[in-house]
């Protein structure tokens, strides 16, 4: 699978793009189907509690599976985008199943 990292208006960070990337090769080990992962990264002020946004989408056969979270700090946004895109990824497995 091919991970692209971006961070929008913020500065590159190796250890949160290398901390992203692990966390998305573990799940493509699960889930051998992947093509593409496209994560984005941003920063927004509106609230101090949190504002790290964390998007991810993830490229596979059929319509592509997208998820994002807002937290207090980038990892934890990463660690909740991961979660949410798991419970599609088992859902999408389950059609592959009954085909």
């Amino acid at each position: 699978m091919t991970v692209n990292i971006q961070f929008v208006n913020l500065d590159y960070s190796d250890s949160l793009a290398e901390h992203t990337a692990q966390k998305l090769n573990k799940m493509a080990e699960k889930y051998d189907w992947l093509i593409n992962a496209d994560v984005f990264f941003k920063e927004e002020g509106t609230n101090p509690e949190k504002g790290k946004i964390c998007n991810i989408r993830l490229s596979l056969p059929g319509p592509q599976i997208f998820a994002t979270s807002d937290e207090k700090n980038f990892e934890m946004s990463v660690k909740e985008t991961i979660s949410d895109l798991e419970i599609q990824l088992k859902k999408r497995k389950q059609t592959y199943k009954t085909h």
